[in-house]
């Protein structure tokens, strides 16, 4: 019992990871070129197709599926196409109309006939993944699941056509009026793709249906696109998220007794869900993050800064403001104790803040940078005295030594701002 348990897990899962490698790399293209609503639609819209290639064959998987499934999805895009461009709807709208019709055709078609055969309608719209290992056939004298001699070819076809027509594929998703200009079809790559999601469509269907495929189709797409900027990474990344959430999902399902194909769907959503906090370029915990330092950097240099201009008047400034309230007080205590500790600031007896050797080096930086700005914009654009500070306390923090000397030699070694202030030396 444990070795048919460790069989039935095995090919599960492993069921699962090719059929998900198929759907996450052609789901990367739909999520780059903005079309993953269109490929909701086709893998919805095919089960008339499906419906019709069961009833000839008594299978989901057989060729007339296949046929079927890639004959409506050509059909979908081209009415969508039809009523978009003809019928003087908009996109979201032609799509909704012709996968929820072909759709419902599909459950009727499936429902009626399921009474006369043998046919579960259950495994074909909410996929039953954890039965595919039990329907075995024999292949050079080994035992495999039927359902692979489909799922195998079509992800064999698919990253073949993806290999040979890379740059097709890579230029028409970026940019489809260049790749018209270099002589490549577009709306013949575009038809492609269709195809391609068509017959990932139906061979998916028999381990995870209809309702779910599109989660396999987009989700790993659309988690690997945040965590990357290059295609061939976008892949990899799509394709590992589906075999953690083949793996995982399975394990989980298993654990906790509820639909496999349900839970690697969840599994899915899940890693989506931590990508969309966690990327480290777009995640909004990493967005937050940095958001938050640039503004402690940005408040310690303002105090740096502040600090220097009150030096040059023989002053000093409290270590506390009552100009900030709120997040202002956090946010000036921890720039407070950030400067203390990199010995750019100390205090005094009094309470009250001086720079250091070091801090007041780097507040002649920001000053001068300041200056240099605003003497820039003064002599460059007709603007009054009083329109400079605020641009250029803005900039300061942005302006480096080497863009400092490239204004430096613009201004022929001016010594002093449009307000009569010394520009420091470097």
């Amino acid at each position: 019992m444990d070795i048919l348990l460790g069989r039935v897990a095995f090919w599960t899962m492993l069921i699962g990871m090719v059929a998900g490698t198929s759907c996450s790399v052609v789901g990367c293209y739909l999520v780059l070129r903005r079309m993953s609503l269109l490929g909701d639609a086709i893998s919805h819209a095919v089960l008339p197709g499906i419906a019709i290639g069961v009833l000839m064959s008594g299978q989901i998987g057989g060729i007339p599926s296949i046929i079927g499934a890639l004959v409506f999805g050509l059909l979908t895009t081209l009415l969508i196409e039809v009523l978009h461009g003809q019928g003087r709807l908009t996109e979201d709208s032609s799509i909704g109309v012709v996968f929820s019709s072909l759709f419902s055709i599909g459950v009727i078609i499936i429902t009626r006939e399921a009474r006369h055969k043998h046919i579960d309608t259950d495994c074909i719209l909410y996929g039953l993944i954890e039965a595919a290992p039990l329907d075995l056939v024999t292949i050079v004298g080994f035992e495999i699941p039927r359902v692979m001699l489909t799922l195998v070819p079509v992800m064999l076809v698919i990253l073949s056509l993806v290999f040979c027509f890379w740059k097709e594929f890579k230029i028409a998703s970026f940019d489809p009026v260049l790749a018209t200009a270099m002589g490549i079809s577009a709306t013949l790559v575009h038809y492609l793709l269709m195809s391609m999601v068509a017959a990932v469509t139906v061979s998916s269907f028999e381990a995870v249906g209809s309702i779910l495929v599109i989660a396999m189709l987009i989700v790993p797409a659309a988690t690997a696109h945040l965590l990357t900027d290059r295609l061939i990474s976008m892949m990899l990344v799509a394709v590992a998220v589906s075999w953690i959430s083949s793996v995982l999902g399975y394990w989980i399902a298993a654990y906790v007794n509820t639909s496999v194909a349900g839970m690697i769907a969840v599994i899915a959503g899940g890693q989506f869900l931590l990508a969309v906090l966690f990327s480290p370029k777009y995640g909004l915990v990493s967005r937050a993050f940095r958001n938050g330092a640039l503004a402690v950097r940005i408040m310690s240099e303002d105090i740096l800064a502040r600090l220097y201009r009150l030096e040059e008047k023989g002053d000093s400034l409290a270590s506390s403001s009552a100009s900030h309230s709120g997040a202002g007080v956090v946010l000036r205590w921890w720039s407070d104790f950030l400067l203390r500790r990199q010995g750019l600031v100390s205090t005094e007896p009094t309470g009250k803040l001086s720079l250091t050797e070091s801090g007041r080096h780097r507040a002649r930086e920001l000053v001068r940078a300041h200056r240099l700005w605003e003497s820039y914009l003064g002599e460059n654009f007709n603007l009054a005295p009083d329109h400079l500070h605020d641009a250029a306390e803005r900039m300061e923090h942005f302006i480096g030594p080497k863009l400092q000397e490239r204004i430096t030699e613009e201004l022929r070694e001016r010594d002093s701002d449009p307000h009569g202030r010394p520009i420091p030396p470097q």
